[in-house]
C-alpha cells in the first residue's frame, strides 16, 4: 500500500492555522482521500494530557528545556499512536504544528541552542518529518490580536511578550528559507477563503493532492 503524505501547518500565535487545517481536510476528504486532522500538543490521549501542561498557566511556567521535553514526550506518542499508524495504512494526515514549531518557539524564541533540539528530534523521532510544511505568516499585532478574541484558557504563549513573538516570526520565516522544497510561507493577512485558495494550490503543486 502506497504510503500517505504528511502535511503540517506552523506559523504564529492567531495566524489561522486550525481553521486551514480544518478547511484542507474537508477539501480532501471531498476529493475521495482517507484524511486524519491532528494537532500538536496532543492529537492522542496521551498527548492531550500533556498538551494541558504546557498551554495553562504562568508563561514562566517552565523553562524552554523543560517545555521542550514535555513536547517530545507528547510528540512522541503522537506520531506512535496516531500519525504513523495513519501514514502507513495509506492516510494523509493534516497536522496542526509539528517540529518546527519547537525549534521557531523554544529555540528561536527562547534562546534554547538549535543543535540540542536538532539531536533530540534524531534520538526521539530518526528521520520523521513533514511531507510539506505551510507556514502561515502574519504581523505580530494583528496576530495576538487574533489570538486574544479567542475564548479558551490556552494563553500561555501568547502572554510571553511581543519580542518573543518578534523572534518567533522572524524563526518561522528561517526556517522556511533553510527548509524550501519542505516549506511554503503563506500570506495569513489575506481573507480566510483567499489563504485556503493558496493552500489548496500548494498541495495540488508540490503533492498532486
Amino acid at each position: 500500500m502506497k504510503r500517505g503524505r504528511f502535511i503540517t501547518f506552523e506559523g504564529g500565535e492567531g495566524t489561522g492555522k486550525s481553521t486551514q487545517v480544518r478547511l484542507l481536510g474537508q477539501h480532501l476528504t471531498k476529493a475521495g482521500a482517507d484524511i486524519v486532522q491532528t494537532r500538536e500538543p496532543g492529537g492522542s490521549p496521551s498527548a492531550e494530557e500533556v498538551r494541558a501542561l504546557l498551554v495553562t498557566g504562568a508563561a514562566d511556567r517552565w523553562s524552554p528545556l523543560a517545555e521542550t521535553l514535555l513536547f517530545y514526550a507528547a510528540r512522541i506518542e503522537h506520531w506512535r499512536q496516531v500519525i504513523e499508524p495513519a501514514l502507513a495504512r495509506g492516510a494523509h494526515v493534516v497536522c496542526d504544528r509539528f517540529a518546527d514549531s519547537t525549534m521557531a518557539y523554544q529555540c528561536y524564541a527562547g534562546g534554547l541552542d538549535k543543535h540540542l533540539v536538532q539531536e533530540l528530534h534524531r534520538l526521539a523521532m530518526g528521520k520523521a518529518e513533514p511531507d510539506l510544511t505551510l507556514i502561515l505568516d502574519l504581523p505580530i499585532d494583528e496576530g495576538l490580536k487574533r489570538a486574544a478574541s479567542r475564548r479558551d484558557d490556552e494563553t500561555r504563549f501568547e502572554r510571553k511578550g511581543r519580542a518573543f513573538h518578534e523572534r518567533l516570526r522572524n524563526g518561522f520565516l528561517d526556517i522556511a528559507r533553510s527548509a524550501p522544497k519542505r516549506c511554503v510561507v503563506i500570506d495569513a493577512a489575506q481573507s480566510i477563503e483567499k489563504v485556503h485558495e493558496a493552500v489548496r494550490a500548494t498541495v495540488s503543486a508540490r503533492l498532486s493532492l
